[in-house]
């Protein structure tokens, strides 16, 4: 999501990204545990990909130690646990931040308190947190958050209710893309909303998540967590990929997401395009192109361009 956001960035569109807060991993698992609060991580990585601050702000609060008790803890966590300390409370404390960095948009928490997942299984078990979903390597038929949150903050409701155009994805399907879904009033406001619905798809399975998942698949389990066959526009890989990505990320267990026509008589239309940034070490989206895309099919949405 923070790639996408890097390259919505420089359009000419107000953005307003709402952000799971289920991560229970990592530095983020360890303050959520200790400090009992949202997980911070995710937010950090999408408040920086829209901030207007000097390139040292990025730089200082991706800062991650490497030693004592700090280890592991990148200095943008500590910062936004100690905010929630002083305000009181994680959705003020993430307000907070986007005035700091002088975010362009907003970026928000989809929920306030930390959320639990649990994985359902086709073969009746069940994984709970997202690192023991992953690491079951089972396939997910459904998931579903606890607590049970009804309703999202008021500026994230007003948010999606305003919005020309909703993006989904790219990130984990079932562990960033799928969980504000799980919130009913996101849900409701999502499925009944006039705008343009886009999924930008990944370009790769996520090993222990969606092994062996094609595009259907994908689009298939996002719509069945919204009840509803929503989604109008997708971008997707042409499949270009160097030898060597491909025989690294093969080591992995992660196959390349590609559209093979597999979405053909679903009324969805499909955008296919070399959307790997190839000079990455990761099979992450261009930020540019991906951005560039939407942002015209924003503002071709209301209008601006015919």
């Amino acid at each position: 999501m923070s790639c996408l956001l890097s390259g919505l960035r420089e359009q000419p569109v107000e953005v307003t990204a709402v952000v799971s807060v289920s991560d229970d991993g990592g530095s983020s698992g360890r303050l959520r545990k200790d400090f009992d609060i949202a997980p911070p991580g995710d937010i950090r990585n999408c408040l920086l990909a829209l901030s207007s601050q000097e390139p040292i702000w990025a730089r200082l609060l991706d800062y991650r130690f490497e030693e004592s008790e700090l280890e592991g803890h990148s200095v943008g966590n500590l910062l936004i646990t100690a905010l929630t300390r002083l305000n009181g409370d994680f959705d003020s404390a993430i307000r907070e931040m986007n005035r700091l960095l002088r975010v362009k948009g907003r970026v928000l928490p989809a929920n306030g308190e930390k959320l639990t997942l649990i994985a359902y299984h086709p073969d009746g078990t069940k994984s709970t947190g997202e690192e023991q979903i992953v690491r079951s390597g089972k396939p997910i038929d459904r998931v579903e958050s606890r607590p049970r949150v009804e309703e999202p903050a008021d500026d994230v409701a007003s948010a999606i209710e305003q919005a020309d155009v909703l993006v989904f994805g790219p990130g984990s399907l079932f562990t960033s893309v799928i969980p504000p879904l799980l919130i009913e009033g996101i849900r409701k406001r999502v499925v009944e909303s006039n705008a343009l619905k886009i999924y930008v798809a990944n370009v790769m399975t996520q090993a222990g998540e969606t092994d062996d998942m094609g595009l259907a698949e994908h689009l298939d389990s996002l719509e069945k967590h919204a009840g509803k066959c929503f989604i109008q526009h997708v971008l997707a890989h042409d499949g270009t990929f160097s030898e060597e990505m491909l025989e690294r990320y093969s080591r992995i267990g992660s196959q390349p997401v590609i559209y093979k026509g597999d979405l053909v008589g679903r009324g969805v239309r499909v955008t296919t395009s070399d959307f790997v940034d190839h000079e990455a070490t990761s099979a992450h989206h261009r930020a540019d192109l991906t951005g560039r895309l939407i942002g015209e099919l924003a503002l071709t949405r209301t209008g601006f361009i015919l």
